[in-house]
């Protein structure tokens, strides 16, 4: 059976790192992988979305409307973006985190944070404080690593050797908090 993992965010967020990690993992474990990766204006702020299909054999990177199995968001206004992606049945993670778009930092746009917050309770969404607890490790940018830390424990994937692809993929002086903040990521998942 395939499964579909979207990743959406902000550029800038990590959105892809965590995409290729996970991609990474996925293939060194004998499933068939297919990711697409869809950077927009992320190098201006904009949504950045990655798209990863595994499985025993899997044709098309693309998830269709209603089709991916869980939605991660890095920003929550993102979450909202791209939740008529998700299955009926599907999971959310999002993480607590607001990045102001330049509509809303020009004054033209309204960020209406109460309001997402309702939807996200409303959605049953998973909502982690990762960027909270990557500044308390140490540095904020390890909050793409802890996302992929609770999709990881989520989806039953803790038997692929997530330490090693880490430690293969990221800068040498970064590896030590991303794998911390990756098993934080694992502690701080919710079903």
């Amino acid at each position: 059976m395939t499964k579909s993992i979207l990743l959406v965010g902000v550029g800038g967020q990590g959105t892809i790192l965590a995409s290729k990690l996970l991609t990474t993992g996925l293939l060194e474990a004998g499933y068939d992988v297919k990711m697409s990766e869809i950077h927009g204006m992320s190098q201006r702020g904009g949504s950045v979305s990655s798209q990863v299909r595994y499985g025993k054999e899997v044709f098309s990177p693309v998830i269709e409307v209603g089709g991916a199995d869980i939605l991660v968001s890095f920003e929550k206004m993102e979450t909202l973006r791209w939740v008529e992606y998700l299955k009926p049945d599907g999971h959310i993670i999002s993480n607590n985190f607001r990045i102001n778009s330049i509509p809303v930092l020009t004054g033209a746009a309204e960020y209406f944070e109460k309001d997402i917050d309702e939807e996200l309770k409303r959605l049953n969404a998973a909502v982690i404080d990762a960027g909270e607890k990557a500044v308390k490790l140490g540095n904020s940018k390890v909050m793409n690593i802890i996302l992929l830390g609770s999709l990881v424990k989520i989806m039953k994937l803790e038997d692929i050797n997530w330490e090693k692809i880490i430690r293969e993929n990221v800068k040498e002086k970064f590896i030590d908090i991303n794998i911390e903040a990756f098993n934080l990521g694992k502690e701080l998942a919710v079903k």
